[in-house]
């Protein structure tokens, strides 16, 4: 395929295991920027063998300034925003050319379905979404330490081919990521001076989410994959507004 032009946007620490098979994905495009946040194994090796641009800054808890950062460092007319252990199908590759040929300026949705190495689960909270990840490189930041938003002036097309999520490959990272979404979430609604009902938020709301993941979007279907991932969302919602409740009762501190 003839080089786009494209720049992928991505940040990474400690990525080597993932890198490669990103980038060989997503080959089409003419520039690779790369903000390293300070790793230790062979990401910036890697990145550079691909002929990445690679700039070392902390990321200090906050994605959308470093996403920011990467975005502002590009140089092509195009952004495509894609993380470490997603990969773009051939499929994607193609309908990526169409839309940046055509030259017409929307801000591309781009199918992402999650995916398990040695599981299958499909639905629940790991069913597929929408993401901003093709852009025209014109006023684009992204801001939010938790779930970060794309800030975009553009109208909104979709594209239909999947990108690859792979999540996780052990519960142990599982649940590193879970305690640390838990913790920016209740720290980010702290600092907006939402306050937590210790009846509704903490007995009734991890209930609730639970029976929306695993009822509303089906995910029973999954199995004893979709039982094991909804009861877990049910403990990252209540892990997040007990912390929630004692930040306010005690700055979070037992």
């Amino acid at each position: 395929m003839t080089k786009l032009p494209v720049s992928i946007i991505l940040i990474a620490k400690n990525e080597e295991h993932n890198l490669e098979d990103c980038l060989n994905s997503c080959s089409f495009a003419s520039e690779i920027i790369l903000v390293d946040d300070n790793s230790e194994d062979k990401t910036v090796e890697i990145a550079k063998k691909f002929g990445a641009r690679v700039f070392t800054r902390a990321l200090n808890g906050d994605w959308g300034s470093q996403q920011t950062f990467a975005i502002q460092q590009a140089t092509m007319p195009w952004l495509f925003l894609i993380d470490a252990d997603e990969r773009c199908s051939d499929a994607l590759c193609e309908e990526i050319k169409k839309a940046v040929d055509s030259g017409d300026k929307y801000a591309y949705l781009i199918r992402r379905e999650n995916r398990f190495h040695h599981n299958k689960a499909t639905h629940g909270v790991l069913r597929a979404d929408y993401v901003s990840r093709l852009l025209p490189n014109d006023g684009v930041t992204v801001e939010g330490l938790v779930h970060p938003k794309i800030k975009y002036s553009f109208k909104e097309r979709r594209l239909h081919s999947p990108l690859y999520h792979y999540t996780y490959t052990s519960w142990d990272q599982y649940y590193r990521k879970l305690n640390q979404y838990a913790a920016l979430a209740a720290q980010k609604q702290f600092d907006k001076g939402l306050k937590c009902n210790f009846f509704f938020d903490i007995i009734l709301k991890p209930f609730w989410a639970l029976f929306k993941v695993y009822v509303l979007n089906l995910g029973f279907l999954d199995g004893k994959m979709g039982i094991l991932l909804s009861l877990n969302h049910y403990s990252y919602t209540l892990q997040k507004y007990v912390r929630l409740y004692t930040l306010h009762q005690s700055g979070g501190k037992l």
